[in-house]
């Protein structure tokens, strides 16, 4: 019996994902362990494993699609040569959609046919290229219906027999075009959507004119009747918009509309909730660095020889992390009823990628070395930027470090990450006029940090004392070490 192959929930808050690259196709044959797709959730790429082994029967979501729900089945698995479930060999004339010549019609009272036994690979083809099946003769076992039989039926497809009265061809006119309707199978429908081409311009060459995969792929990318083209010269969005979208457009500015994607929906929603239910209150200290650049130049001349560089922001991971167990009223998480408190400190770091923000996360970072925080980050932020992660390794978290002096931003507030309660922004350290600590005027190297705080779980005071921690750590490096 076929098994059932379901979207999984790869993370606990998944909801939904976009079905990125299949690795496997239809008569492959999978070992439990066999990575089988690639899933895009909201802020990575994973890969999917089987948990049976047998052969894959069918895929029923093709890769690219976006939004489907967990549970949804996505291929079917078997033994070799076996149904997939539900049976649906029996091929089912497309409704609304009448070929331009009308087919010969069936007795009312005629019996169900019997089912037809072909490959999935045969069937696919038979499909993309408008072939009925029923009409094929199979060669393989027990008169199955095999890919060369397919590929025979192809060139060999019965012409429709001309109407009554037939009008005279229009020798402009696509093959594919009926009036206003245009005649084409469901993938290449899907091609020529991803790809801008527009059917009415492209020549059938199918069965009746029916358009298939190979026309879409030979057709020029953003062909257009001409018609449309006064449509395409008027700014015609490029997606289906929602009401409120049409209703913020200026058509008289050039533009285009694209989807949000899955992590972009996220970043938004998550930002909203956190500005809308956790009132921020903002504390800004200015640190001098001086010292800490100097150590950081220190130890990387010791770590060079084991191929571990350290940044800034390590250091700046493993001050926060300290500062947090030191001042623990800020390592907190507000759940209305309850007040949760950490016993350590793990830090979100946020990191760009394309097409939005993640924030990997540094467990542990008050108790592990300066040299360990500088390798996990290596690792986390590669991974990150490739779509990589797990989610275990960027949910969650305790507080959050968010830097963005290496862009030459001075100064800036952070939104907090929720469900956590405190955020650091960092800025650039430059050099500015500073009291030293004789009293005189000089030149040091500063940065401006501001903290935000969940002021329903974090007192004004106790994130004073947090700030000033930091500080402290930062200006006397050599805590970082101990």
């Amino acid at each position: 019996m076929p098994i059932a192959i379901k979207m999984p929930a790869l993370s606990p808050t998944m909801e939904e994902g976009k079905l990125a690259r299949w690795l496997v196709k239809v008569g492959d044959t999978v070992s439990s362990g066999d990575i089988m797709a690639e899933i895009e959730t909201d802020k990575a790429t994973m890969e999917f494993e089987a948990v049976d082994e047998g052969t894959i029967l069918s895929i029923e979501v093709a890769e690219g699609t976006e939004g489907v729900k967990v549970g949804t089945v996505i291929a079917q698995l078997g033994a070799e040569g076996e149904a997939a479930a539900p049976a649906a060999a029996t091929p089912v004339p497309e409704p609304a959609h009448a070929p331009d010549v009308a087919p010969e019609p069936a007795p009312v009272a005629a019996p169900e046919a019997p089912a037809v036994l072909i490959s999935p690979k045969a069937k696919k083809l038979a499909e993309e290229w408008g072939l009925d099946i029923t009409a094929i003769k199979g060669t393989g076992p027990n008169g199955r219906i095999v890919q060369s039989d397919v590929e025979g039926a192809k060139g060999s497809a019965p012409k429709a027999a001309p109407a009554a009265s037939p009008a005279p061809a229009t020798p402009a006119a696509p093959a594919a075009v009926s009036g206003a309707r245009v005649i084409a199978s469901p993938l290449a429908k899907r091609i020529a959507a991803e790809r801008g081409v527009d059917l009415a311009s492209v020549k059938g060459s199918g069965p009746n004119g029916r358009i298939v995969r190979a026309d879409v792929e030979n057709a020029p990318i953003g062909a257009a009747a001409p018609a449309s083209a006064a449509s395409a010269a008027a700014n015609v969005p490029t997606v289906d918009m929602a009401a409120e979208t049409r209703a913020l457009l200026d058509d008289r500015i050039p533009h285009s509309v694209e989807k949000l994607s899955g992590m972009r929906k996220t970043i938004a929603r998550r930002l909203a909730q956190s500005m809308s239910e956790a009132p921020h209150i903002y504390l800004t200290v200015d640190v001098q660095l001086d010292k800490l650049l100097k150590l950081r130049g220190e130890l990387n001349a010791v770590l060079e020889k084991e191929g571990v560089k350290l940044s800034v922001n390590d250091m700046l991971v493993k001050a926060l992390g300290k500062a947090l167990v030191a001042v623990p009223e800020c390592n907190v998480t507000f759940a209305g009823n309850e007040m949760i408190r950490y016993a350590r400190a793990d830090i979100s770091v946020a990191v760009s990628i394309p097409g939005g923000l993640i924030t990997p996360i540094v467990q542990d970072a008050n108790g592990r070395s300066l040299a360990s925080i500088a390798t996990a980050m290596k690792d986390l932020g590669s991974r990150a930027k490739e779509g990589k992660l797990q989610p275990g390794e960027y949910q969650g978290g305790t507080a959050s470090i968010s830097n963005m002096g290496m862009m030459g931003i001075k100064h800036f507030t952070a939104v907090i990450n929720p469900p956590q309660s405190t955020i650091l922004a960092v800025g650039a350290g430059e050099k500015r006029p500073w009291v030293m600590s004789d009293g005189s005027l000089g030149v040091a190297n500063v940065m401006t940090v501001t903290g935000s705080f969940d002021h329903r779980a974090v007192d004004g005071a106790d994130g004073a004392r947090l700030m000033s921690a930091f500080r402290e750590l930062v200006e006397s490096p050599l805590g970082l070490v101990v």
